[in-house]
């Protein structure tokens, strides 16, 4: 989908596939190395293009569960998101969760059910369970015309078109659908057995669901649905098309001193993202900003709110994936990217002079652990840097216990382990084996309302008891790791005037 929507924006002349593993072609939005060899995205990337006088800044995110983490912060950035949904699966564990995040920000949603040159479940299923399971009223605007082998084209609802499709043929041309009454010529443009079961759907299709909002679709309320193939680059541009005429502009952003507009003419921009190593041969690190408001122009003087300190930003760049080029001056919703020296992180404000500091962007307590075994004692110092930086990036938490010398390192999904091996190896010259540890939970540790002054006649008993373990995270944040829900449970009773967190806010404060 990410590959069809850059060749309609004129930005890529040839589409990658993302399952083509062993071909010297890759979606242009998987860089990494480990993306080539397995086939998935482990990392979101950020592009940019222009399509019909609109400017679209694209975060491609991975849709594997294992990675969700970036995903989420991603969210805090965009003003709206496209949800792709597979015909045959239906909506998907993750999905489900995402969608809870788009809801509760109320960020606007448009629906692309995909692979349609497949054998698909009924189009009436599919917009039944995006309303019973995701809780959003689906608007279907365009409808297809059976699916897999019978795949023979898409109805648009609105303007009464049809479009057939031929398998292997990448075109697509919307031509006047014949009167719903004219069977005989239906039955000359779609599969044997296909017309009147069809002609029934888009009848009901009609009478059932609500026609399009747009107030509704912006307020979370509702969602476009479409019908199509990405990799047939069947049904993206109706899509598109649609998404230019209906997504919002840039949106304000909510900030702890007040709300910010993107009109405003001071610049302000948040970090939300950080990526080591892009580019291997310089072994670079770049941070990602979202333009709130004002004007971005190259080697600009920008206000660090967090360090409270200027700074001139003079390497700042805007991407293709991993193809990045110079950017000479950025506007609110555009996303650039910063090149970092240790400076930022996931979270920091970048003004011309203001104290604000966005609401923050969530570390989710990890599900899984290990230990971290290092193969050779002299690669100490690299193994801290790599694990430092690959926690900057948001996808694993590091965790120091107090009382040894062991390293745990936690992250949302298993395969990150594996992603995490990869790179400490290819890019930090590190080889480390991570053993299996008892631990099952990680929760950050802070004194209740009222309680501050005992926090630490608190946390010296926590360190004491024998089933949890009190450790340092890689921002120096004190956090528990235990061994089961009975362990959290005894040091809820126990120590009553700590808060025990599953998530940990990210805020960007200036340190007084």
């Amino acid at each position: 989908m990410t590959e069809k929507l850059l060749l309609f924006g004129g930005a890529i002349h040839e589409a990658g596939s993302v399952k083509a593993r062993k071909a010297s072609r890759y979606a242009t939005s998987d860089w990494m190395e480990i993306e080539k060899q397995r086939g998935i995205s482990v990392t979101s990337s950020v592009m940019q293009f222009d399509y019909q006088n609109h400017r679209i800044n694209l975060l491609d995110t991975p849709g594997h569960h294992d990675f969700s983490e970036d995903t989420y912060r991603v969210l805090t950035a965009v003003d709206s998101a496209l949800m792709v949904i597979d015909g045959a699966k239906g909506i998907e564990e993750q999905t489900k969760k995402l969608m809870k995040i788009c809801s509760d920000r109320k960020i606007p949603v448009i629906t692309f059910i995909n692979k349609l040159d497949r054998e698909c479940r009924s189009p009436l299923d599919l917009l039944d369970e995006i309303e019973s399971v995701l809780g959003i009223r689906p608007v279907p605007r365009t409808w297809p015309a059976g699916s897999g082998k019978s795949f023979s084209g898409i109805y648009h609802i609105e303007r009464g078109d049809f479009a057939s499709f031929s398998h292997g043929v990448e075109t697509m041309t919307w031509e006047q659908a014949p009167d719903r009454s004219d069977v005989q010529a239906w039955e000359s443009k779609l599969s044997v057995g296909l017309t009147e079961g069809f002609l029934e759907q888009i009848e009901l299709a009609e009478g059932v669901y609500e026609k399009m909002d747009a107030e509704k679709f912006l307020m979370g309320n509702l969602t476009p649905v479409f019908f199509g193939s990405a990799l047939s680059n069947f049904g993206v541009e109706a899509l598109l098309q649609e998404f230019c005429r209906l997504a919002p502009g840039p949106l304000p952003r909510h900030a702890l001193e007040r709300d910010v507009y993107p009109e405003e003419e001071q610049f302000s921009a948040f970090i939300f993202k950080i990526q080591a190593n892009m580019d291997a041969k310089h072994r670079d690190r770049i941070a990602f900003a979202r333009v709130c408001a004002g004007k971005f122009e190259k080697a600009m003087e920008l206000y660090h709110v967090r360090k409270g300190k200027k700074m001139r930003a003079a390497n700042t760049f805007q991407f293709m994936a991993a193809k990045r080029s110079q950017v000479e001056e950025a506007f609110a919703g555009d996303i650039i990217g910063l090149y970092d020296t240790g400076d930022f992180k996931i979270g920091d404000t970048l003004t011309e002079g203001e104290e604000l500091s966005f609401l923050g962007i969530p570390h989710f307590a990890p599900e899984f652990f290990r230990k971290v075994i290092l193969k050779s004692p002299l690669k100490s110092k690299q193994l801290r840097k790599g694990l430092e930086q690959l926690c900057e990036e948001g996808a694993s938490q590091v965790f120091y216990p107090l009382h040894s010398n062991d390293i745990v390192i936690g992250v949302v999904g298993q395969l990150q382990f594996e992603v995490i091996q990869h790179r400490l190896e290819n890019e930090y010259g590190v080889d480390a084996v991570f053993e299996s540890s008892s631990y099952r939970m990680a929760r950050w540790v802070k004194p209740k309302k009222g309680a501050e002054n005992r926090y630490e006649k608190a946390v010296d008993d926590l360190s004491g008891s024998y089933d949890t373990t009190v450790s340092k995270d890689n921002e120096e944040r004190l956090a528990i790791l235990v061994s089961s829900d009975y362990a959290l449970n005894k040091a809820r009773e126990r120590f009553s005037d700590l808060e025990f967190s599953d998530t940990s806010e990210i805020v960007s404060r200036h340190s007084h």
